[in-house]
């Protein structure tokens, strides 16, 4: 079962493209579970990040749909986003937010189930493994492939992700017991762990990652850090 959410201001519309959607329930054998906002500040304070695809009105009174877009993707990279909307001179601005497509209202279910055949061509479902987390700047869903490094802040943990860093309110061993069931991370040192992925050298007792930032690495994790980035590399020839 996919999770669909329809977030729009005019309940015609919605309707509309429930009835649509349900068509193509029908056709293709899909499942979809629906959730309905009426505005964009409404989804982004209940986001779950088990939502599949969002179909987003640009237009909308509280919080539009590119400014909606914009917060989404802070706390989820790979949710599908398409937007829908009757003024298409907005829609070249939503793909900055990595939306999957547009449609034009009023719908045509042709033209819907063309979009959705290709989105399903190329996604199956939420299967890669992630962290999901809140705090007080909001909810998030960080792949693991996309999760950099993470240290200790004082009692809490500081992940570095998508070109931002988040406080998870959980301990460093707690993180690490989670990350390390995934071959890429490596406890380099007491308060860090790192994604041998973006490692591309080690100078003396730093990592040295592929965005520049160096990561410490205490001496007595040294060798089984070398070792483990060593049958890291090794995998990847």
């Amino acid at each position: 079962m996919f999770s669909i959410v329809i977030c729009d201001d005019e309940q015609p519309f919605i309707d509309q493209l429930k009835s649509l959607l349900e068509r193509y329930e029908k056709e293709t054998g899909k499942t979809f579970a629906y959730h309905i906002f009426r505005d964009g500040s409404e989804l982004i304070a209940d986001y779950r990040p088990e939502y599949d695809l969002i179909f987003m009105d640009i237009r909308m009174e509280k919080l539009d749909g590119l400014k909606t877009a914009e917060e989404l993707r802070r706390m989820d990279s790979t949710v599908g986003l398409m937007f829908v909307t009757s003024l298409p001179q907005y829609v070249w601005k939503g793909y900055e937010f990595g939306a999957f497509n547009y449609l034009l209202k009023p719908l045509k279910y042709g033209r819907l189930k063309m979009e959705l055949d290709r989105f399903f061509t190329h996604y199956q479902g939420k299967e890669e493994p992630s962290l999901s987390f809140s705090n007080e700047n909001g909810k998030y869903k960080v792949l693991y492939k996309n999760l950099r490094y993470a240290e200790t802040q004082k009692r809490n943990v500081l992940l570095h992700f998508d070109g931002q860093e988040q406080v998870i309110h959980k301990n460093m061993k707690w993180v690490s017991s989670l990350l390390e069931t995934q071959p890429c991370f490596c406890r380099c040192h007491a308060s860090f762990i790192v994604n041998l992925a973006y490692v591309k050298g080690v100078e003396n007792l730093e990592a040295v990652l592929t965005t520049g930032e160096r990561i410490p690495i205490s001496q007595p994790k040294r060798k089984e850090f070398m070792e483990q980035l060593a049958g890291y590399w090794g995998d990847l020839v």
